[in-house]
């Protein structure tokens, strides 16, 4: 059942939605406490984590400054939105006919911490430059330095971008690829968070639904979360890819005031996916890596999954054959909010 709930009056919504999040921060882990999350050398694409990692659920650490000051207001920035969308799906680069394209959407959902709009921007980054004219990606994120740029990442982006894909692709050859990163809840819901907007929060069941109503033939949908293995029932079938971060019942790590990328960002996006451009191989080499890391940190397993649909593993090869392999990206945080008189926060 879809937990997506209308909003009836702004300011009382809000208020909840506040409450809400405030209490699952505090719940969700009070047993697991571990040092800080690896490090990650913003120059190389290939360093190894160096010390432990809080789990990818713990919001209360690395959280970004509340709303800034010199934004535009709430609700300006919800009427914002049709546009904004309307600007980033008009800036994709134009579909290589006669050839499997591949079309990115990162979603970065909490804007408390800085970790999941790094993981979203250098994804999108890293697709279209090392992968070439068949790549192309749009950024869904939370967060406040990017307001009056980017669209929100909410459930009614989302679904406008997937209209918007599915009039630009084609849908016996392309791909989607959805790169979903924020925490995520033991009953397998992302948080979808940016206060004091009230926006709806993102489940399995709703995500599946969102994307059966869609015509999109191949997909890979990324969950990089605590509990994301939880959203493997619902997303698998023909044609479909899943990859998750962890176990149904299993934390990930990564984030925190001290990390710029999640382990499972790290491990695939950084690492593999900058020395192969076959996602599954990618996955192998990153679930292999985050293993040794936890290994190494003494914590419990995150034990990435994998769901292969019939058919994807084949129409993936044949986009690789049309696909650059251009040389490795390196990792570097996103910068800086920058004030409206051009000074850094």
């Amino acid at each position: 059942m879809s937990l997506r709930t209308p909003t009836i009056a702004l300011a009382a919504f809000a208020a909840g939605v506040l409450l809400t999040l405030a209490w699952q921060r505090e719940a969700r882990h009070p047993a697991l406490s571990v040092n800080g999350p690896p490090a990650v050398a913003a120059t190389s694409a290939t360093a190894a984590p160096a010390s432990a990692s809080t789990t990818a659920s713990d919001a209360d650490t690395g959280e970004t400054d509340a709303w800034p000051e010199d934004a535009p207001t709430p609700e300006q920035v919800i009427y914002a939105q049709p546009g904004l969308l309307d600007e980033a799906l008009a800036s994709l680069g134009p579909r290589v006919p006669g050839k499997p394209n591949l079309y990115l959407v990162a979603f970065a959902g909490d804007g408390a911490e800085d970790v999941f709009r790094n993981e979203a921007e250098y994804a999108a980054r890293l697709f279209v430059r090392r992968f070439g004219s068949t790549a192309h990606a749009l950024v869904l994120e939370n967060h406040p330095a990017t307001l009056e740029r980017r669209p929100l990442a909410s459930w009614s982006n989302l679904e406008a971008a997937l209209d918007g894909l599915a009039r630009t692709m084609d849908p016996a050859q392309d791909i989607l690829v959805l790169y979903l990163t924020s925490h995520g809840s033991e009953d397998h819901t992302l948080l979808v968070d940016l206060d004091p907007l009230p926006l709806d929060q993102l489940d399995a069941d709703g995500l599946a639904g969102m994307l059966r109503k869609r015509p999109f033939r191949w997909k890979v949908v990324v969950v990089n979360a605590c509990y994301s293995g939880g959203f493997i029932p619902a997303l698998r079938g023909p044609g479909t890819l899943v990859l998750t971060a962890a176990r149904a019942d299993r934390s990930s790590f990564g984030c925190g005031s001290d990390a710029d990328v999640t382990y499972f960002g790290r491990a695939w996006l950084i690492d593999a996916l900058n020395r192969s451009n076959d996602f599954i191989a990618a996955f192998h080499q990153a679930q292999a890596e985050i293993a040794g890391w936890e290994r190494q940190q003494n914590l419990t397993p995150s034990e990435p999954q994998i769901a292969i649909g019939a058919g994807i593993a084949d129409q993936l090869a044949q986009w690789r054959r049309a696909a650059a392999n251009g040389a490795p990206l390196p990792f570097a945080p996103a910068p800086l909010r920058m004030t409206r008189a051009g000074a850094s926060r």
